[in-house]
């Protein structure tokens, strides 16, 4: 994938500045991006109209001549990094080495973005280097747009989500009822038990995640609760999903809510209510709309059926009490916000539609797909039933 990085020249430009400097390991989503390279060790990424150059330690010296995008890499060692760790310490030799290898390319001033590590900075303008601190986050901006290619890297981590959500649902469906209490295999079905299978799934199909949801009854009004302990019949399950595939590090993001045995006549309420919201956002949503009105759409529904929503009661804390959506890529979360200061949305985003009531009386619901706005509309890049009975 080569990303159109234009918009990072312009800003470059804008500021007076040569060049935009990154100091992070692969987990900072802008530096795998900008770089290409995947690394566990922080490593610099200089950004410039006419290149892009890294600085890496010898251990990964070779690995990212091979595997990344940079049309430069260089080796701490080109820089005499041994003999300046044994003269000033590993912290001032790394800052004296990364403004030598700045002045190798011609740099003497750059941008850097709001979390730049501070100790960096300090030590690049103690050697004459002129560091910028912008305000706004251009690289994570450029990501929101996705290329075909990181498309299909998200529609590959959905799939391999509707995988593990099919594999939840029919261990929910296998269970039985004893007392209230959900069974699978003889034994309590526990919130745990699900999580599980819903990580050995992502796992054969090439996923991995840190958290996920699969919380029932009171813990479900809680929109971020994980869930634990015991699943029981008539309570709903929501269950949230968002793995990110390991070779790509593209996510995927995906809720379903479930009712084992007979829902209550409320629990229905609110779930036909939410499916009507979720319909209504998938209505509103083409390029050229903002976040924030697709967001509305699902709020008008909502407040028209009588429940809070925190455009009606900012101090809300039952009923419609998050965003509707945000995008997805290498970060779970990430721009454009669907919500209610979200901006255009444009060919190439790809966002969540995820609205949802919480009340710790009923429960929690919440319906979530995955869709990339389009030129003349959206694709749903979910693939899965939406119905509240297991069957």
């Amino acid at each position: 994938m080569n990303p159109d990085l234009s918009p990072l020249s312009d800003v470059l430009a804008d500021a007076g500045v040569d060049g935009y400097l990154l100091d992070a390991d692969s987990g900072d989503s802008d530096q795998l991006y900008l770089s290409g390279f995947d690394a566990p060790d922080a490593f610099v990424t200089l950004y410039t109209p006419a290149e892009t150059a890294l600085l890496v330690s010898g251990l990964e010296y070779g690995r990212a001549k091979s595997e990344s995008r940079a049309d430069e890499v260089a080796r701490l060692a080109d820089y005499d990094f041994p003999e300046l760790v044994s003269e000033h310490g590993r912290s001032e030799a790394k800052r004296r080495a990364v403004a030598a290898f700045l002045a190798d390319f011609g740099v003497e001033s750059v941008a850097a973005p709001e979390r730049f590590p501070l100790g960096t900075a300090d030590g690049l303008r103690e050697q004459g280097v002129s560091v910028e601190v912008l305000d706004e986050d251009v690289v994570t901006q450029i990501r929101a747009t996705k290329t075909d290619e990181e498309v299909e890297h998200v529609h590959e981590a959905q799939r391999a989500n509707e995988a593990a959500m099919r594999a939840a649902e029919k261990m929910l469906a296998a269970a039985s009822v004893e007392d209230g209490t959900l069974y699978y295999d003889g034994e309590v079905l526990t919130s745990e038990r699900v999580k599980e299978e819903i990580e050995v799934t992502l796992l054969r199909h090439g996923c991995a995640l840190d958290e996920t949801i699969v919380a029932c009854g009171a813990d479900a009004a809680g929109p971020h609760n994980r869930g634990s302990g015991p699943l029981e019949a008539g309570e709903t399950v929501v269950i949230d999903i968002f793995p990110r595939n390991k070779a790509t590090k593209y996510h995927g993001d995906m809720t379903r809510t479930f009712v084992v045995g007979e829902p209550s006549d409320e629990v229905r309420r609110r779930y036909d209510d939410t499916r009507e919201a979720f319909e209504a956002a998938l209505d509103a949503l083409e390029p050229g709309v903002t976040g924030k009105a697709v967001h509305d759409a699902v709020c008008d529904v909502y407040e028209e059926k009588g429940y809070d929503t925190l455009r009606s009661d900012s101090a809300a804390e039952t009923g419609f009490i998050h965003s509707t959506g945000h995008g997805i890529g290498l970060d779970v979360h990430e721009l454009p916000r669907v919500s209610p200061d979200g901006g255009e949305l444009r060919p190439g985003h790809v966002v969540t539609i995820e609205p949802g009531l919480y009340d710790p009386e009923v429960g929690g619901i919440r319906i979530e797909d995955l869709v990339v706005v389009t030129e003349d509309g959206y694709e749903n890049l979910t693939d899965y039933p939406i119905q509240l009975q297991v069957e």
